[in-house]
């Protein structure tokens, strides 16, 4: 397990993701915000689904999701077909356009980590992605219940906030 001074450095790196993805985030089209591009990769990550799900997987109340889809629908990169199972449900689908549009995104993202992380090895950039979908993967369904955090007694070492 980490020392204590290890975390604490965690936090102060994670707390500095924000910056890279406002960096990734300037890359982005103007007609393609940041949440727009997530149901966008999504879609095409994971095929048609629900808006249920499609809010499960952004981790964001359905308000939050529908104004995104709302947004990529008015652009007709996706269409809202009428669920077979459940005719007050929706069923999301990428359209072409949609399909090209992460395409478009896709290229840009590359471009721009490529810009960015122009010096390092290619080890460096696998060991990374590795590393953060592991984090990913620890912290689970963020959303659930059981994600709480056990009672832990707080001491003045735990109880700093990331600089």
């Amino acid at each position: 397990m980490a020392a204590q001074r290890q975390y604490e450095e965690l936090a102060r790196q994670l707390s500095a993701i924000g910056a890279v993805k406002r960096g990734l985030g300037r890359g982005l089209p103007h007609d393609c915000p940041g949440g727009s591009a997530a149901v966008l990769v999504l879609l095409e990550r994971h095929g048609a689904m629900r808006m249920s799900r499609l809010a499960e997987l952004l981790a964001v109340d359905m308000s939050v999701t529908s104004r995104h889809v709302a947004h990529v629908a008015e652009r007709q990169w996706i269409v809202r077909d009428p669920d077979p199972a459940d005719k007050r449900s929706r069923i999301l689908r990428l359209t072409p356009e949609g399909k090209a549009k992460v395409d478009e995104l896709s290229e840009l993202s590359i471009r721009t980590l490529t810009h960015y992380l122009h010096d390092w090895t290619d080890d460096e950039v696998v060991q990374l992605s590795t590393l953060l979908a592991r984090l990913r993967d620890s912290f689970g369904d963020c959303r659930a219940a059981s994600a709480r955090l056990p009672d832990v007694q707080t001491t003045p070492e735990t109880t700093r906030t990331p600089a």
